[in-house]
């Protein structure tokens, strides 16, 4: 049995692996594919050959797996928490990590990505991110067919062929952003792929091999939840993420300076000065790391190992500065 670690020593296995796709179909869709000559799609069938039909599935070991986030992430205490009897329900059973697909609802900077990110790497699935503001077309997911000129394949099939595992975190984030022409909604192959049995029969339009996309771990963020159509939002688990209070902003910046002191030998003491550390909870958990790293460089170019409050003040969160004679 593969395992790795994770912070405190805590161990995940990874085991069972699944079938997502059969080497067979593969096989068959090479040769269709042949008179084509599509050199791309080729490659890609013979790297799905190499690799085989079967992935990981990672199972938790322990139901508390995700218990440090309630001090990184405090305001998400509602979504770890179901997070949780999830995972007591895996270790029960000997089963995967799963769990209903997640809306993270909030203003922005509140720390939605943040969230998704540290929980990927608690639960050890690995993390994939699509911004869907940025998108267009549902082709971006589920691939465009290999007839068309640059066709590739979409998010969903290369991160199972890609990957080790059959059930990584895919992040959609700002999927009330997602838009372009009706005819090509970007949110249209969520409809299947949100929904566990169909999931099962997932077939990307590039790859036209039919694979088990059922395992996929989604987390989806939005600020506004009225573009989200509503037979997208009934697949998912909605949490409406307030902003952090005062104790909970102050708990993330000393949480957030113990990191990155920790992550590198930069001389500056373990424990944050809990003046610095109100300064900074004022500021949404987006800015505070960016605020942190420029009061850091700060204090070195004045030949500290130590922060003082004014350090703070040449950060200024979205700030235009004029550059000129």
């Amino acid at each position: 049995m593969l395992t790795t670690a994770t912070a405190n020593e805590i161990s995940i296995p990874l085991a069972d692996a699944r079938q997502i796709y059969r080497v067979e179909d593969v096989d068959k869709a090479l040769e269709a594919s042949a008179p084509a000559r599509n050199e791309a799609l080729a490659a890609f069938y013979e790297r799905m050959r190499e690799t085989g039909g079967t992935r990981f599935v990672v199972k938790p070991s322990r139901a508390d797996t995700v218990d440090r986030l309630y001090e990184s992430c405090p305001n998400f205490g509602e979504v770890i928490e179901d997070i949780r009897k999830s995972l007591a329900l895996a270790v029960s059973g000997n089963e995967p990590v799963s769990f209903a697909p997640i809306l993270l609802l909030g203003e922005p900077g509140i720390g939605k990505t943040h969230f998704a990110r540290s929980l990927a790497d608690r639960l050890g699935t690995g993390y994939h991110f699509v911004s869907m503001s940025s998108l267009t077309a549902g082709w971006v997911l589920s691939g465009a067919s290999a007839q068309w000129n640059h066709a590739k394949p979409g998010k969903v099939a290369q991160a199972l062929v890609g990957g080790e595992l059959a059930n990584p975190v895919i992040v959609l984030d700002e999927v009330d952003k997602a838009g372009g022409d009706s005819r090509y909604d970007p949110l249209g192959p969520l409809y299947e792929l949100l929904e566990h049995d169909t999931a099962r029969r997932f077939r990307d339009e590039y790859v036209d091999v039919e694979m088990d996309a059922s395992h996929i771990l989604w987390i989806t963020t939005a600020n506004d939840e009225r573009n989200i159509p509503e037979p997208i939002l009934n697949r998912m688990n909605v949490y409406c993420v307030p902003r952090p209070d005062a104790d909970e902003s102050l708990m993330i910046a000393c949480r957030l300076y113990r990191d990155i002191v920790g992550a590198h030998d930069w001389g500056f003491p373990d424990e944050p000065p809990a003046d610095v550390m109100e300064c900074l909870a004022t500021l949404p958990p987006r800015s505070q790391r960016r605020a942190l790293m420029s009061a850091f460089g700060t204090a070195k170019l004045a030949g500290r190992d130590y922060l003082t409050a004014d350090d703070l003040d040449s950060f200024r969160p979205g700030s235009k500065r004029k550059i000129g004679f």
